[in-house]
C-alpha cells in the first residue's frame, strides 16, 4: 500500500479548506480529525495558504495527511514542503509540478479530465489521480476511464461532490472524493464544519458498508 493508500484506508475523503484563514484553521483541523478525516487541503489561493498549513501539520502532526491544493507551479511545492506539508494536490496534470513534488519527498495527486493526462500524469509519478470537475465528469465518463486506465488505479472525483451525490461515483470506481464548499466555507464556525463532516462520514461509511455486505 502506498504512503497515500495507508492515509485513503482511515477515510478517503479530503477536506478542502478553500479560504480558512490562519487562526482559524487549527480548531476546523481538530474539529475534522474528531469526525474521522484525515487528509486536510488548504488551497493555496487561501489567504496565508503556507500558515495555515504549518499551523494545521504542527497541531496535527500524524493524526491527519496536510497539504496544499491548487499548487500550480514546481517553484509552490518548495513552500508546501517548507510549511510540513507533505501533500501536493492540483486541478491540472503538469508533470513539472508532480516531478517536483515527488523530488521533494511529497504524495502528489493532480487533476485530470481526459485519459491522456491521466497516463501522463501517472508516468510522472502521481499518487493518484483527481477527476476534476468532476460536474463534467459524470459517473459514466469515470467508468469509461478506469476500464483503460491500470487496474487498482485511485481516482478521486473533485467538485460539486454532496454526500448524495458520491454513490454513483463510487459504483463507477472512484475510491475517494475531494470535499470543497460541501463540507467547509470561509467563515464556517469548527461546530458546522463538525455537522458537515459526520454527515459525509456517514453517508459514506453506509456507501462502503454496502459494497462489502
Amino acid at each position: 500500500m502506498t504512503a497515500l493508500g495507508s492515509w485513503m484506508e482511515r477515510l478517503p475523503l479530503v477536506a478542502i479548506l478553500r479560504g480558512i484563514r490562519p487562526e482559524e484553521a487549527v480548531a476546523v483541523g481538530e474539529t475534522l480529525v474528531d469526525a474521522g478525516f484525515a487528509i486536510v487541503e488548504v488551497p493555496l489561493n487561501s489567504p496565508s495558504p503556507l500558515d495555515s498549513i504549518a499551523r494545521l501539520s504542527a497541531a496535527l502532526g500524524d493524526r491527519a495527511l496536510v497539504g496544499a491544493g491548487t499548487v500550480l507551479t514546481p517553484e509552490a511545492v518548495d513552500g508546501v514542503a517548507a510549511a510540513g506539508g507533505r501533500l501536493v494536490v492540483m486541478p491540472h496534470a503538469d508533470t513539472a509540478v508532480i516531478r517536483a513534488a515527488k523530488g521533494a519527498g511529497l504524495l502528489a495527486v493532480p487533476g485530470f479530465a481526459t485519459p491522456t493526462e491521466g497516463f501522463a500524469a501517472l508516468a510522472a509519478g502521481a499518487d493518484a489521480l483527481k477527476l476534476f470537475p468532476a460536474e463534467a465528469a459524470p459517473p459514466a465518463v469515470l467508468k469509461a476511464m478506469l476500464a483503460v486506465l491500470p487496474a487498482g488505479q485511485a481516482v478521486l472525483p473533485v467538485g460539486g461532490i454532496r454526500p448524495e451525490t458520491m454513490a454513483g461515483y463510487w459504483l463507477a470506481g472512484a475510491r475517494g472524493f475531494g470535499l470543497g464548499s460541501a463540507l467547509y466555507k470561509p467563515g464556517d464556525a469548527p461546530a458546522t464544519v463538525h455537522r458537515k463532516a459526520v454527515a459525509f462520514r456517514q453517508a459514506f461509511d453506509a456507501l462502503r458498508g454496502s459494497m462489502t455486505a
